[in-house]
C-alpha cells in the first residue's frame, strides 16, 4: 500500500512542474485525494459493500469536484491534473501512467448493461473536457485533444482532436485522409462538397465568357 501512495505522490511531480514539496502536494491536489479515496471505496465495492462504496465516492466528489465510481478500475501512477468536473464511469478501466485534465468525461452512451465506459491504455493523455463515451479501447500512447468528443475506438499511438473526434496521426504520423469506413470525418466531406459545387461554377462561368465572347464578334462582323 505504502509503495503504491509513494508513486501516486511521484506521478504528481514527474507531471506537474508547478508542486514544490511532498506536504504540499499530500495535502493541497485534489486529484489525489480523489484518488486516495476512490481506492478506498473500490475495496469496499470489490466486496459488494456497495452503499458504503458509493458513499465514499460521494464524499470525494463533494470534497474534491471529481467523481469517480467506485467500480472503476485504475493502474498505477494516475494524474488528475487539477481535476474539477472529471467524472469516471463505473465500468471505465484506465491503464498506468495515465494524465487526465479538468473536465474529462469516462461515460456511457446509455443504459445499456455490462462493459458501457472506456477502456484507456497505458500512458495515454486526455486534454481538458474531452469526453469519451462508450465501451471501446483508446491504444496505449495516444493523445486526446481538448474539448474532443471520442465515440469510437482510438489506435495506439494516435493523436485525436475536434467534435466529433478526428484522427489526425498515427504511429507518430500525421494522417491526411480518414478511413471513412472506421471513422467518419463529416468535415472534410462537407469541404470536398463545396470544392465540387466552385468547381462547377467555374466551369458554367468559363462556358458563359466563351459563348458570349462568341456572340460579340459574331455581332462585330455583321456590323
Amino acid at each position: 500500500m505504502w509503495r503504491t501512495i509513494k508513486s501516486d505522490i511521484s506521478a504528481v511531480f514527474d507531471n506537474d512542474p508547478a508542486a514544490r514539496s511532498w506536504f504540499e502536494v499530500v495535502f493541497t491536489y485534489s486529484g489525489l485525494h480523489a484518488i486516495w479515496a476512490h481506492r478506498v471505496g473500490h475495496w469496499f465495492y470489490k466486496r459488494k459493500m456497495f452503499t458504503i462504496a458509493r458513499i465514499v465516492s460521494q464524499w470525494s466528489r463533494f470534497m474534491t469536484g471529481i467523481e469517480i465510481h467506485p467500480g472503476a478500475t485504475i493502474g498505477q501512477r494516475l494524474f488528475i491534473d487539477h481535476g474539477m468536473g472529471v467524472v469516471i464511469g463505473e465500468t471505465c478501466e484506465i491503464g498506468d501512467d495515465v494524465i487526465l485534465y479538468q473536465g474529462v468525461t469516462l461515460g456511457g452512451t446509455g443504459k445499456e448493461k455490462g462493459k458501457r465506459h472506456p477502456t484507456i491504455g497505458n500512458n495515454v493523455v486526455i486534454g481538458s473536457g474531452a469526453k469519451i463515451l462508450g465501451s471501446f479501447l483508446v491504444g496505449e500512447n495516444s493523445r486526446i485533444g481538448s474539448n474532443a468528443v471520442v465515440i469510437q475506438e482510438v489506435p495506439s499511438n494516435s493523436t485525436v482532436v475536434t467534435m466529433p473526434a478526428k484522427l489526425v496521426k498515427r504511429d507518430g504520423v500525421r494522417v491526411n485522409r480518414l478511413d471513412h469506413g472506421n471513422l467518419p470525418d463529416p468535415i472534410i466531406d462537407i469541404f470536398q462538397e463545396m470544392q465540387q459545387q466552385i468547381n462547377e461554377l467555374r466551369r458554367q462561368l468559363e462556358l458563359e465568357r466563351v459563348k458570349n465572347g462568341g456572340a460579340r464578334e459574331h455581332d462585330a462582323q455583321n456590323v
